[in-house]
């Protein structure tokens, strides 16, 4: 029988060599090569905006429906906007050209317990999940915030990251 521990020298001569082999293969190995034309950008074309974006009063009925059902299911509370005035344009596209297009509004809400609180809230062009329009929102892509209602304090302080 063979006696290992006498032979060290030979088995470690052997890892020496398989180990300076395999490193000289994948030093000398073949180069890393470019797509192909067909592989560049392929679908990849990048998002085109036009700017079209809805006006400020389209987006009313949205935050009305969404305001009731986020009071009624989260917070158990029977709270609806009743109305709207004041509704203007703050901003529209109030940063560098090449970003997504949205239009930032402001108003005063109507609510059912008989107070008026202020309303701020955008809407972005092809801002519905993953930038597809769903059938059951007059206007994909709103975000807004009721002023004093920002339970989870989503947009705090006072609404401030929903406004330009």
């Amino acid at each position: 029988m063979r006696n290992l521990f006498n032979s060290r020298d030979k088995l470690g001569h052997t890892l020496g060599l398989g180990a300076a082999l395999v490193v000289g293969m994948l030093a000398f190995g073949g180069t890393a090569q470019a797509a192909n034309p067909f592989e560049l950008n392929f679908w990849l074309s990048g998002p085109r905006y036009d700017g079209n974006v809805a006006p400020c009063e389209r987006a009313l009925s949205t935050i009305s429906d969404q305001f009731h059902e986020k009071e009624a299911t989260f917070w158990n509370s029977p709270l609806v906007i009743t109305g709207f005035s004041r509704i203007h344009e703050t901003a529209f596209r109030p940063w560098q050209s090449d970003n997504i297009p949205r239009r930032y509004c402001s108003g005063d809400a109507m609510l059912s317990d008989g107070k008026v609180r202020k309303v701020h809230y955008s809407i972005i062009e092809d801002g519905g999940f993953a930038g597809i329009s769903d059938s059951l929102s007059l206007v994909p892509g709103v975000e807004w915030c009721v002023s004093g209602l920002d339970r989870n304090w989503a947009y705090n302080p006072s609404c401030r990251a929903a406004r330009p």
